[in-house]
Formats: structure tokens, sequence, C-alpha cells
């Protein structure tokens, strides 16, 4: 019997039919080589995450992100930590993400995997904190996704100051609001320019009814072998002094204890309107001191020796405690020959608490936070010390620690 064969011939519909399928599995390849990595860095950048970067080997997968969004550095590093957890972490190898700031690496937060599978909540407590920035060779020539370089913030920084020197009055107080302009040039370096504004003064100085500048600053940050960390500046900073600073940081292998220092040459200058008036002449000023954080209650205890602007010598015992929208923190110092003082201060943080980037259009907002300093011996005099930057706090040098970022990553779930 003759068997009969039948023929198809492909029409139109079937040529359509073919290549959108093969359009779909374009597609989908794509989509699952964007899975992990690439798809993790885009929507961190669609969020608002700066200098986003990625890389893997057999061993690991790396990222580094900068939080330039929320003002709660520890809610934008669990935020972003949710994010890469959503988009998957390896399963058979390790995942770090190093956090940066001006580009420059604070810390890092590495999950092991552990073979099984985890909820988010599991893999939220398995992540690990540390000052240790193992790996940031290995990515750091990469080309970062929405670079922090030339983005410009205006910030508004209110300051209130007070004194209680009279008889006839309760306190004498001074506010001002002092807008400051912002930029970060390269890698960890910033420029810092402000005005201070008087709104109210009442028994102050008269060169505060005159608008004239603040902080006029140049500040590189960088990191060195051994974990140390370090920041110099040059410029004029607050407390009617001008020169240079250099701060360093360095973590002791249990990274509960740790040393700091910091040595300044500074001129006496200060501003009538916007001239300046300077001695040329530079005192050298200089702060040496060890820490230990206890992290149970966010609570870091510091004894330092200092040098103080009129030249004494003395000793300074601090104690601050850390929350996620502010800081309080006591004091006490005593100098040779001079009356022992103390007192407390703290920084709380200001709305709004998130905002993003567009683009390179200069970003207005409130400062990161706002502190006041109660000083009970009323000294007038002695003990004074400068900052080197506007945003230079107890609570914005508490923003990369490792033990608060971990508590802050346990208490987002």
């Amino acid at each position: 019997m003759k068997k009969e064969f039948y023929c198809v011939k492909p029409t139109n519909w079937h040529w359509i039919i073919l290549i959108t399928i093969i359009l779909s599995l374009t597609s989908t390849v794509q989509a699952l080589g964007q899975t992990g990595g690439e798809a993790t860095t885009n929507e961190l950048v669609n969020l608002g995450f700066e200098n986003v970067r990625w890389t893997e080997n057999d061993n690991e997968r790396i990222y580094t992100i900068e939080n330039n969004v929320y003002k709660a550095n520890g809610v934008g590093i669990a935020k972003a930590i949710e994010i890469i957890q959503k988009m998957g972490i390896p399963t058979d190898k390790r995942c770090k993400v190093i956090v940066t700031n001006l580009d420059v690496p604070e810390l890092s937060l590495t999950y092991q995997p552990t073979g099984k599978e985890l909820t988010e909540e599991g893999v939220s407590e398995g992540w690990q904190t540390s000052y240790d920035i193992e790996g940031w060779n290995k990515i750091k020539r990469k080309k970062e996704k929405n670079s922090s370089r030339f983005k410009v913030d205006i910030l508004i920084y209110p300051q209130l100051s007070y004194k209680n020197l009279i008889i006839t009055q309760i306190y004498q107080a001074l506010f001002t609001l002092n807008p400051a302009i912002e930029i970060s040039l390269w890698q960890g370096m910033k420029l810092t320019g402000q005005i201070i504004l008087p709104v109210y003064n009442d028994g102050y100085s008269i060169y505060q009814d005159k608008i004239h500048p603040g902080f006029i600053t140049l500040s590189q940050r960088f990191r060195l072998p051994f974990n140390i960390k370090g920041k110099a500046t040059i410029g004029y900073f607050n407390a009617d002094r001008y020169g240079m600073d250099l701060m360093l940081f360095y973590p002791f292998k249990d990274e509960r204890f740790s040393l700091e220092g910091r040595i300044g040459a500074v001129g006496i200058g200060y501003w009538d309107g916007f001239s300046l008036h300077y001695d040329k002449d530079l005192e050298l000023t200089w702060t040496l001191g060890t820490n230990f954080y206890w992290p149970k209650y966010n609570t870091q205890f510091c004894l330092k020796g200092e040098k103080y602007l009129m030249g004494e010598k003395g000793i300074k015992l601090e104690m601050t405690r850390h929350f996620r929208y502010a800081s309080v923190g006591f004091y006490a110092v005593k100098a040779k020959d001079v009356k022992s003082n103390g007192g407390f201060r703290f920084q709380i943080l200001l709305p709004p608490y998130k905002q993003k980037r567009q683009k390179f259009i200069p970003r207005i907002s409130t400062s990161y936070n706002m502190g006041v300093a109660y000083n009970a011996g009323n000294e007038q005099y002695y003990y004074r010390q400068y900052r080197s930057e506007a945003n230079e706090n107890i609570m914005s040098n508490n923003s990369f620690n490792p033990y608060f970022i971990k508590s802050e990553l346990l208490n987002n779930y």
C-alpha cells in the first residue's frame, strides 16, 4: 500500500509566530542574564543610591552602594540590603556589600550562605558588619552607576546658641539659618561654602547681626592600610578659626574598641560682614583618644587627652547614646589649673527623612541634623574646640559604625 505524505508550506502567519517565539526567547535570555548583579544594581540606582557597582567570581559577589537618599544612614543601608535580598543572593557563594562615602569605602556587610533556604528575616540576621573592606580592590576599578561626583546639595543648617550669664535675664540666645552649598568634586573630595543669616540675636556679638560667611572648606576623605580611615580639611572653620585639620580613626580587631587622633594648625579669624580679620600665627591643637562601643545599647564611651584653643591641656570623658533619629551625649572635662566642667549635647535628625536627587539638579533641603550643647559651668574661654566641616557632629560621626548599622538592619524587619 502506497503511503501518502503531506507537505505543509509555511505561510506568512507561520513566519510571524516563529519570529515572535525567537524574540521572546531572546528577551528571556537577556532577562536571565540581568538577574542577580546587573538587575540589582539597576534597581538600586532607580531608588537613588549612588556609586553602585557589582562584580562576581567563583567565590563571591560584591556590590558597592552609597546612601544619599535617606538621611538616617542605617535606614538607607537596610533598604539597600532589602533590595539585594529581594533580587536574589547567591546560594553557593558569599555576598558582600561595601558602603562608601563620596566613593571612599567605610564599612562592609557580608552574607555567607549556609546551604539552607532562609526567609528574608533570616537572611537579614545573617549579614555581618565590619570596618574591614576586603574585596574593595576587586571592584574599585569597575565603572560606577549614578556617580556622586559633581552632585550639588544646598542644605539649610539651623543653629541655636544660648547662655546664662546675667542675673536679670534667664537666657540670652542667638538663632541663625545657615545655608550651605556642598559639592562632591572627585573621590573623597567635598567643597563646602556657607553663609550665616542672623534671625534673632539677644546678647551676642554685634558681628552676629551681620550676614557673613560660615564654613568655607575643602576636605579629602581617604582609606589607608590596616583599616585606618582619615580626613584632611583646609579652610575656614567655626569658633573663629581657619587653618588645616587632620583626623584619623583606627579600629582594633575587636571593633568595639578603637583609637582616634586629630591634629590641627589653626589661627584666629573672624568676619565683620564679608571682611575677614585674621592673625597670621597658627597654633597646634590635638586630640588622642580611645573608644569603646557597647552594641547592646548603641552607647559609645570615649576617653581623650586634648589640647584646646586657649592652649590648655586636659582630659575629656564622653558617653553618647545613639538612636535612629537622635544622639544624646554627656561629657566631663578637666585641665590643669582650670576649673572642671561638663554638660550634655544632642543631635536630632531633621525632616524630610527621604529625598532623591534629580540627576545633576541641585537638591535643596534642611541639613541632616541639628544639635544643641549645654555647658553646665558657663565656661566662656576654656575647653573650646572647633569643627572642621558643617556636617561634623556626634551623630554623623557614628553613621558608619558597623554595630549601629547592624542594629538598624535588624530593627528594619
